[in-house]
C-alpha cells in the first residue's frame, strides 16, 4: 500500500528550528500537491503550508515569513522548514498528498516547543 511517510519531529525552545520531511513509500507512483497541516490539543487540523508540482507555494499567516515548504521530486518527498518557532506552534504535523488521485495522510509527527 503506498503511503506518505513523515519524520524530523521533536522538542525545540522557542525560538529554535526544526525540519520535518514528508516522503511517499514509494518511488512508482509520483505525489501531487503537498500540503502540510497541523493539530494542536483540542483544536481543528489547519492548513500550514502548500506546494504544487510546479514549486507554487502558499501559507497561512501564523507561519508566513517562518516556515518554508519546498519538495524534491526526483526523490518523491515534501519538507518543512520551521524557523523562530513559537510555543504556539506545538502541534502534530500532518502531511498530506494525491498519490494516484486519493488523498494519502502521513502518520503525524509531534512537535513541541517549550523552555
Amino acid at each position: 500500500q503506498v503511503r506518505l511517510v513523515e519524520s524530523g519531529g521533536g522538542l525545540v525552545q522557542p525560538g529554535g528550528s526544526l525540519r520535518l520531511s514528508c516522503a511517499a513509500s514509494t518511488n512508482i507512483f509520483r505525489i501531487g500537491t503537498m500540503t502540510w497541516y497541523r493539530q494542536a490539543p483540542g483544536k481543528e487540523r489547519e492548513l500550514v503550508a502548500q506546494i504544487t508540482t510546479g514549486g507554487t507555494t502558499n501559507y497561512s499567516d501564523s507561519v508566513k515569513g517562518r516556515f518554508t515548504i519546498s519538495r524534491d521530486n526526483a526523490k518523491n518527498a515534501g519538507y518543512l522548514q520551521m524557523n523562530s518557532l513559537k510555543p504556539e506552534d506545538t502541534a502534530v504535523y500532518y502531511c498530506n498528498a494525491p498519490i494516484l488521485g486519493v488523498g494519502r495522510w502521513g502518520q503525524g509527527t509531534q512537535v513541541t516547543v517549550s523552555s
